[in-house]
């Protein structure tokens, strides 16, 4: 699981005080081009990763199984996974990628753009056994690094979509590596929880602190930059590479990408539920999962995407 830095599941994650990290200053005039961000952003997810390997957050200890990834919604969306050919998508570590493996799958592929967490995740699914296969690639490139191969089923999410620059180009990547009555599910944190910041008044406890909107739902207005030795789970800071460029992007960006590409969007759910405690007020759910209290109001945190192709 990747989360963005604001998941995972690789990828907007938050700073101490629940913000997210980030200048906040859209980089459009004099930017970088966008090769530079992307290889920016791999040079960062390199960085990162041995602080994620070491981290209680990811649990690779074996205090977290593949499956406290996924939320029990998921596995009914994506129905029986036995003798079919799974990609997942920017994969990161591949804490999730093995999850297909042990349910069945035919043949399970995690591509991302990082080979140290590659290295990692081929190392990781080796102790546990599950045969998976790991490809470094961009996402943009990910049908030629796969040499023309077709899947059953493509999963990818929370903390994926923000590190892609063209949502148009990404679908139309997708369309291409399913096979014919394949299908595409997207778990992401939704674009409205991206948008929130915590506010706390002054010389008040900032894990009293409101939940303001304080960054774009919308996409339009490039590439927000971040620098920061932090990442988003505990251990010592990040050393090397800290800048990472981010990309907003609402629902309906999302969903229209997919119609473009010739994708039929059969299903859409919306879920106050996150993998981990994004917020210091967040209540633990009876499924290990985080919410907001009741005193908040309820809104969506997370959704999920399924499409499939004709």
């Amino acid at each position: 699981m990747t989360t963005q830095d604001s998941t995972p599941h690789q990828k907007n994650a938050p700073d101490e005080d629940g913000t997210p990290h980030q200048d906040g200053t859209p980089h459009q005039d004099g930017a970088p081009t966008t090769d530079a961000m992307l290889r920016a952003n791999r040079e960062n997810w390199d960085a990162r990763t041995p602080v994620h390997v070491a981290s209680d957050f990811y649990g690779l200890d074996g205090s977290r199984t593949a499956d406290h990834w996924f939320a029990p919604f998921e596995w009914d969306d994506l129905g029986p996974l036995a003798g079919r050919d799974v990609l997942h998508l920017q994969c990161h570590l591949g804490t999730e990628t093995q999850a297909f493996a042990e349910r069945g799958a035919a043949h399970t592929v995690g591509l991302d753009f990082s080979g140290a967490a590659l290295d990692q995740a081929r190392r990781l699914a080796a102790h546990n056994g599950r045969d998976v296969e790991f490809v470094q690639a961009d996402v943009h490139q990910a049908a030629e690094a796969l040499g023309g191969r077709r899947f059953d089923v493509i999963y990818t999410g929370k903390g994926a979509l923000c590190y892609l620059p063209d949502l148009p180009r990404w679908a139309q990547v997708i369309a291409g590596l399913l096979r014919p009555g394949g299908m595409l599910y997207v778990v992401e944190f939704h674009p409205l929880l991206n948008s929130l910041g915590a506010a706390p008044d002054p010389g008040q406890d900032p894990d009293d602190a409101r939940l303001l909107l304080a960054h774009d739902y919308l996409e339009g207005r490039g590439a927000l930059r971040s620098d920061t030795p932090h990442t988003y789970t505990d251990g010592p800071p990040v050393e090397g590479a800290t800048t990472s460029y981010e990309w907003r992007h609402g629902l309906g960006e999302t969903v229209n990408a997919l119609v473009g590409a010739g994708l039929t969007v059969d299903r859409l759910r919306e879920t106050d539920l996150l993998p981990w405690k994004r917020f210091a007020t967040m209540e633990q759910a009876d499924n290990g999962w985080w919410r907001l209290p009741p005193s908040e109001p309820r809104i969506p945190l997370l959704f999920a995407l399924r499409a499939v192709r004709a």
